[in-house]
């Protein structure tokens, strides 16, 4: 730093000689040598004089400066560097340069990144159901009622890409299995206990459980509280049938809710190239409340098998068999009960019309073998539906029910109905349901039920 002020003070003060020199150059003639030369030495001795207090002020100034600045580079100089360097920044050349080179976000990596965030919560949704009925049925508490059935408040996430969550908490009414033959299990009017809680809701725990998604051999694991794999509608919660109410078979043998109990079940996707087929095999600790099973004394479990086919019949049409064998003990005493059963459904739902037209039949059956001490009880309970479409948003169901019991193939309960739906969206729908109700233990009577269903929130599909 030294040596540039040096150069730069040479550089003024020779240009000042010069000038000094080519002012005086006339009178040097007159003057004589020996006044040249004092004058000469006079400015010598300014000019030194000048440079020890510049280089006095550069050695006070070092003092003063950190150690770390730059000590080969004045102010001015470092003002001038930086002022070049934002000029340069400001430039439309120099822009377009710090944009290439700043990382670009693609659309798709910036989505990914708000579905990550959105990930970290579980998807929530809320489903009510509002229910009104009108029976003729004597000896009933009430013969018109209505209001909240039910409101299930459903947590789905996945736990990691290798699991998911599911928790499913219901807020209901006590569901009742129907009318049941004096002498049998029930009270003793025959009723099922439908409405004993007088009109008061009961939180309850539906489903609680977690599904391993990426075990070998394309298996999946499930284990907690959840509703097996038994016939085709079991899996499926009662506010998604396409009729109000649980059929007649699944209430008297399963209970008002179907079969629901705690366990482990393994699904294998069996390695068919012609038609698909999954195998579920499922041990469960036994239901605390069902007409045909109960949580006995240890090692003695509930054990279900299911086989599933679904065949591709054309682009329109596809079929699907279900083959179901479930045997657990009945009582206490370890006494057991057998049931076995079969679901077939047949859709219909051309590509072409899809919004506007399609047919569904489904069928469910079952034959029932339990120990009683007088030997082997076998009892038999189907159910068959048909769902036609007959605009975008309007449906036509028939719904035929038979059933025995499981205690007693001496009486029978048979029903038809007729169901009229209206979907407003596929978040909310609306279901009027007649049955005409006929058997051997009770006076024939009509049933007419009202239902508005609502979800708010991501609730997940149900299975096809």
């Amino acid at each position: 730093m030294r040596i540039r002020l040096y150069e730069v003070f040479m550089k003024k003060q020779t240009v000042v000689f010069l000038s000094c020199c080519m002012m005086a150059a006339p009178g040097f003639a007159q003057e004589s040598s020996r006044e040249k030369i004092d004058k000469l030495e006079k400015q010598v001795r300014e000019l030194s004089e000048t440079v020890r207090k510049l280089e006095s002020q550069l050695s006070e100034s070092k003092k003063i400066a950190p150690k770390d600045s730059v000590a080969e580079e004045t102010v001015e100089d470092v003002d001038e560097a930086l002022l070049k360097e934002l000029e340069a920044e400001l430039s439309p050349k120099g822009q377009e340069q710090n944009i290439q080179q700043q990382p670009q976000i693609s659309g798709q990596t910036l989505a990914a990144r708000q579905r990550m965030f959105q990930g970290m919560n579980p998807n929530i949704s809320v489903i009510g159901n509002f229910t009104g009925s009108g029976t003729s049925l004597a000896g009933v508490e009430r013969s018109y009622d209505f209001g909240l059935d039910e409101s299930e408040f459903a947590f789905i996430a996945a736990v990691d890409p290798y699991a998911r969550a599911d928790f499913y908490v219901a807020f209901g009414k006590h569901a009742g299995e129907g009318l049941i033959p004096e002498g049998e299990e029930g009270d003793n009017n025959g009723h099922g206990g439908e409405g004993e809680e007088g009109g008061g809701l009961e939180a309850e725990l539906e489903e609680a459980y977690l599904t391993l998604l990426s075990l070998p051999y394309s298996m999946q694991l499930k284990a907690g509280r959840y509703r097996p794999k038994f016939g085709k509608i079991n899996e499926t919660h009662p506010h998604a049938y396409h009729y109000i109410g649980v059929p007649l078979m699944y209430q008297n043998y399963l209970g008002g809710e179907g079969l629901v109990d705690e366990g482990a079940s393994l699904t294998w996707l069996l390695p068919n190239r012609k038609f698909f087929q999954e195998l579920t095999l499922s041990i469960l600790s036994g239901p605390a409340e069902s007409p045909s099973f109960t949580r006995a004394e240890a090692d003695n479990f509930l054990y279900l098998a299911h086989l599933k086919n679904f065949f591709d019949l054309s682009d329109n049409t596809s079929l699907e068999i279900g083959l179901a064998g479930t045997a657990g003990p009945h009582n206490a005493h370890g006494d057991r009960t057998t049931i076995y059963s079969t679901d077939v459904t047949l859709k219909w739902k051309p590509l072409q019309f899809n919004r506007y037209k399609s047919f569904e039949w489904q069928t469910e059956a079952l034959l029932s073998r339990r120990d009683a001490p007088d030997g082997t009880i076998e009892s038999f309970a189907l159910f068959s539906h048909l769902r036609y479409q007959i605009a975008r948003r309007w449906f036509l169901g028939y719904l035929f029910d038979y059933s025995e019991f499981p205690q007693t193939n001496k009486f029978h309960h048979t029903a038809v109905s007729g169901i009229l739906q209206f979907f407003a969206t596929e978040f909310q729908k609306f279901e009027i349901h007649t049955r005409f109700n006929a058997g051997n233990f009770f006076d024939d009577y009509v049933d007419v039920g009202l239902r508005a269903v609502f979800v708010i929130g991501s609730h997940g599909a149900h299975q096809y």
